[in-house]
Order: structure tokens, then C-alpha cells, then sequence
């Protein structure tokens, strides 16, 4: 349900304001009639800023909404019967909350896809605009059961990873755990001993017991100025700016920006073969698989293929100018599959291939942070530990 907020006359003339919940302005309006005021003024609440949210939904309950949706359109059910078979079968309370304002905002007259664009805790904006495109092209169950795969193939793709990450996320925590201990507990009760004999400490140890002290005296200013960046950057990614400068970032991040550009084309192959196969015209088909790439940067590099394609050229020769996206092979299998008549195939074919390679060099990526995580974590405390046995060496000459 949508607030609004209204200012209104009643029969004796008082003005009044107070707010109502409906699922849009006509039925807002209808409820404050049955009020018996005379409505002045009326409009969305500010704060909801357009969006509407009824608890968390998992990520998992989207895709078997998504999936089971596409499966009803397929067999012929209409959409507002269909949402509406979902909400009585959904037995999750924040499930079938969002549904059911999903299915009141399409029976009052919105899109599926503004409808969801109302939800945006549950509905990703890659998700609004491929549901969108669907809707426009007439092909809306084809792009909801490629949503469904997409999301399952990523959700067992980011298992992997987080499995995989696990070890090195431990070492991690387990590292910044001892630099913690050894800077507040360890370092204190030596520099005591070391000031106790007097003489001058090694320049290392000097600078480790600075270090310590800082972090025992100012704790309190260092946690809020960490808290106070993290607010900043979470919130300036929050912004299109913010979101874009991380994607140019992450594309340039050795590694992992090459994983990332192939990720989003095995996202793009997928879907464009998938729906040439289904005989989605070429220039819709690159409207949608466009949306699916999630990453803007890339998106935008495919606009100038949609217009040239849109122009009279064939998809090999309007793709060959994002080479960093699309590997010269693949144009020229692209090319060869536009002559024979087998795009589709072609396409689908080398999104596995390359969703095969995609996942080696994950694991590659992942062996390698284990190593990359002991050799810092051996570097951070072997610094602390070896700059506090550095004094120990010339003991003797301090207690003489």
C-alpha cells in the first residue's frame, strides 16, 4: 500500500490534513470522500520517496517467485491471476505481503514492471528493467524464466566463492585479532621493561610502541572516524555517481576486472541466444540481454551496438568495437553463426564455454588469496613481534 498525505475541507468549512494508505491516488481520494471531506490537495509521502517495503525477502524467494511466475504466464494464466494464485500459495508472511501489494498495484492499472520498481528492497533495478523490456516486447514470461535461471546460476556461483573465501576471510579476522592483542596487551608490558633500563630503543621498536600508544589513548576517536568513512562511502555508493566510479574502479582492478567483464558476458551471451532462440526480434533480444549485464559501464558500451544494428549492420560487425568486452574469437563465431543461420545456438554455446573458464579462474583467484593472506598475516605480526625482540639483543648493554 502506497501513503498519501492530504489536505481537506470538512461541511462546515474546517481544513484538515491527515494521511491514507491505498494501492493508488484514485482509491486514496475515494477513501477520503467516504470521510466527507472535500479534498484541497493531495500527494505521495515524502518519505516513502515512491517505494513501499513488508519485511525482508530472501533472495532465494524472489527466484521461485520469478520462476513460478514465468511458468503460470507460460501456460496461459493471466498476470493479475497469476500474482494473485502466488500470494495464496506463499505461506512466508514477508512473502506474501510484497505479492500481495505486487498483485493490488497490477490490478489498479500499473505494469508489472512499475509495480516492481515499487518494491525496491525486493527487486533489483537490473531486474525492473529486464521485466520492463519484456513487457514492452511482448515476450515477458521468456525474460521472467531467464531472471530465474540467471539468479540461480549466480546464487550457486557466489556459494562457491563464499565457501572458497571462507579460509582467507578467517585469516583475515584472525590476523587483525592478534595485531589488536599484541598492540594494546603485548607491546604495552614490554615498552615498560625496555624504559625501565633506560637507553634508546631501535627506531622499529619505536615506532611499534607509538603505534600502540595511539591505539590505547585515542580508540574511541580512531572506531568513530572508521564508522564515520564507512557511513560516507556506503552512502555515496548509494548514489548513481557513487555506483558507476565503483564499477570503473572494480573493471580496472587487476584480476578481478577481468573477471567481472566475462561474468557480465556470459550473463549478455546467455540471454541473447536464449531469446533469438525463442524468435524475439535482434533488436529486442539486445534491449533486454543489455539490462542483464548489471554493470553500467558495460552497458553503455553495448548502446552503440543496439543503434547500429538498428541501422542495417549485422551483430559481429556492430559488437567488433567493444573488444574489451567481446573477445575478438567470439566476434568472428558470432559472424560465422549470423551466415549459417545458427546465432542462437552459437551464442548459447559460447556462454557455457566460457561460464566453464569463468569458474576455473575463480578457484585460481580464490588458491591464490589463501597463500596471499598467510604471507600478510605472517608480515604484520612478524613486524610487531620482531621489532619487540629487537631490544632484547642488547639487553645486557642496557642493564649495564
Amino acid at each position: 500500500m502506497i501513503k498519501f498525505e492530504y489536505k481537506a475541507i470538512d461541511s462546515q468549512g474546517n481544513v484538515s490534513q491527515g494521511s491514507v494508505e491505498a494501492v493508488n491516488q484514485e482509491k486514496a481520494r475515494m477513501l477520503v470522500f467516504e470521510m466527507g471531506l472535500d479534498i484541497v490537495d493531495m500527494k505521495e509521502a515524502r518519505e516513502q520517496s515512491g517505494s513501499v517495503h513488508a519485511g525482508r525477502v530472501s533472495k532465494a524467494d524472489v527466484e521461485n517467485f520469478t520462476r513460478e511466475l514465468a511458468n503460470l504466464l507460460t501456460a496461459g494464466v493471466p498476470l493479475s491471476k497469476a500474482l494473485n494464485i502466488l500470494v495464496r500459495e506463499t505461506a512466508k508472511p514477508a512473502c506474501k505481503k510484497n505479492w500481495s501489494m505486487l498483485s493490488d498495484f497490477v490490478s489498479a492499472g500499473m505494469s508489472l514492471a512499475d509495480s516492481m520498481r515499487k518494491l525496491p528492497r525486493v527487486f533489483s533495478p537490473v531486474h525492473v528493467a529486464m521485466v520492463q523490456a519484456g513487457e514492452t516486447g511482448g515476450f515477458l514470461d521468456l525474460v521472467l524464466a531467464q531472471i530465474a535461471e540467471f539468479r540461480s546460476r549466480e546464487q550457486d556461483l557466489m556459494g562457491r566463492v563464499k565457501a572458497a573465501m571462507f579460509y582467507p576471510l578467517t585469516l583475515a579476522v584472525l590476523c587483525a585479532s592478534i595485531l589488536v592483542f599484541l598492540l594494546i596487551y603485548f607491546v604495552p608490558r614490554f615498552s615498560r621493561i625496555f624504559e625501565s633500563f633506560g637507553g634508546k630503543l631501535p627506531a622499529l621498536t619505536q615506532y611499534i610502541v607509538s603505534l600502540s600508544s595511539m591505539v590505547i589513548d585515542y580508540w574511541m576517536l580512531i572506531v568513530g572516524v572508521i564508522v564515520i568513512l564507512v557511513l560516507a562511502v556506503r552512502n555515496y555508493l548509494n548514489r548513481d555517481e557513487g555506483r558507476l566510479t565503483l564499477e570503473r574502479l572494480t573493471l580496472k582492478t587487476p584480476l578481478i576486472g577481468k573477471l567481472v567483464a566475462r561474468f557480465a558476458f556470459v550473463r549478455f551471451s546467455r540471454m541473447l541466444g536464449t531469446l533469438s532462440g525463442s524468435g524475439v526480434p535482434l533488436v529486442a533480444t539486445l534491449i533486454v540481454a543489455k539490462e542483464s549485464i548489471g554493470n553500467r559501464v558495460l552497458s553503455n558500451r553495448v548502446d552503440g551496438t543496439i543503434k547500429k544494428v538498428k541501422g542495417g549492420m549485422t551483430l559481429a560487425a556492430s559488437l567488433a568495437d567493444c573488444k574489451e568486452f567481446f573477445p575478438g574469437s567470439v566476434i568472428e563465431m558470432i559472424a560465422v553463426a549470423e551466415e549459417t543461420g545458427r546465432l542462437d545456438k552459437e551464442l548459447v554455446r559460447v556462454s557455457e564455454a566460457y561460464e566453464k573458464e569463468l569458474d576455473r579462474q575463480l578457484k585460481m583467484a580464490v588458491s591464490m588469496a589463501e597463500p596471499l593472506m598467510l604471507f600478510i598475516m605472517a608480515v604484520v605480526v612478524g613486524t610487531v613481534v620482531v621489532g619487540m625482540l629487537l631490544p632484547i639483543f642488547s639487553l645486557q648493554e642496557l642493564i649495564k
